[in-house]
């Protein structure tokens, strides 16, 4: 099943996705980090370096648009955090504490120092500003790109999914390499690995890389442990940031907004209706709020892009990265 699977993807894409993303499908530089071992990828050479942390769901393959972009003039990390990608499984609970102090030790170990300009894609911006919070002086500025805003404007922990995740575990750790289906009362069922990024195989990678992932979505409960884990921990992440509102002093801070949360595809026909456009609207005005943070900071708006910036509009989130390395300077 997973050979027959794996095929398909190879047959039904192009044989080049986006250049130099067969960096991803193997594993970069495993690094101790603090009860576990992280998988780093860096390229480019330069200060202060560029560090990217992913979104709920997805790990450093996020970036195969931006971090290239990015190492032309500076260091560019990505990674994957621990249970995911090729990053070994980590303790317990996936907090964004955990996740940061992680992150620290990851980066100190391999001899990447800081301080780093952190940049958090959806939920990965929990991680990034937790990072600041704990770890300002090894900070030189932040990007947030559609950054996962929280309650209320947001229900983050849902226990239905959480449920699912542990589900699809337990089916793949049982079938030992298989793509069992999980049950879904709000739809129909689904391939528990098609949850992943915007659902394996993603158009914009080749289809090297798309097996890839699919067969580590296919043979590797961590990775599902890690998730649901995660999830269930968004409240406690989110409390933990509301009481260590932390100033960035004058450290460059840029926020991307797009105006399609949640929506992993863009569709300039898509009409919103009156509940959706005032939900978009609260989490661009959520988002603005952390303008608060920092003196030197700015809003910046996507007029063509799903939540995922780095597929859709990779040339905004190189711009602002941009201004932030400059502005730090």
């Amino acid at each position: 099943m997973r050979a027959l699977l794996i095929a398909c993807v190879l047959v039904s894409l192009p044989v080049r996705g986006a250049p130099g993303d067969e960096l991803y499908t193997r594993p970069g530089q495993l690094v101790p980090a603090d009860g576990t071992r992280l998988n780093l990828y860096c390229m480019g050479t330069g200060s202060p370096a560029v560090v990217f942390d992913s979104g709920w769901e997805d790990w450093a393959p996020v970036w195969t648009l931006v971090q290239p972009q990015v190492a032309k003039w500076t260091r560019a990390c990505s990674y994957d955090r621990a249970g995911a990608g090729f990053s070994e499984a980590g303790p317990m609970p996936r907090t964004s504490t955990r996740i940061a102090d992680e992150l620290h030790h990851a980066l100190r170990n391999a001899g990447i120092t800081g301080p780093y300009i952190l940049v958090g894609h959806a939920s990965g911006g929990d991680n990034v500003r937790t990072y600041a919070d704990r770890y300002l002086e090894d900070v030189a500025g932040l990007v947030l790109v559609e950054a996962d805003v929280g309650a209320p404007v947001e229900e983050r922990s849902d226990p239905q999914h959480i449920a699912e995740l542990r589900a699809c575990r337990d089916a793949i750790a049982a079938e030992h390499g298989a793509a069992p289906r999980v049950a879904r009362p709000s739809g129909p069922s689904r391939s528990c690995t098609h949850q992943f990024f915007r659902g394996l195989p993603e158009p914009v990678w080749s289809a090297e890389l798309n097996a890839t992932l699919l067969k580590i979505a296919q043979d590797k409960p961590a990775l599902y442990d890690a998730y649901a884990s995660e999830m269930e921990q968004m409240p406690a992440n989110e409390a933990y940031l509301a009481h260590n509102r932390r100033s960035l002093g004058a450290r460059p801070l840029r926020v991307l907004s797009t105006g399609n949360h949640g929506i992993g595809t863009f569709d300039p026909n898509r009409q919103k209706n009156a509940k959706q456009q005032k939900f978009q609207q609260d989490v661009i005005q959520a988002q603005a709020r952390w303008l608060e943070l920092s003196s030197d900071s700015r809003q910046i708006f996507a007029e063509r892009s799903s939540e995922y910036l780095p597929f859709d509009q990779p040339e905004l989130v190189v711009g602002a990265i941009r201004e932030v390395f400059e502005a730090a300077h």
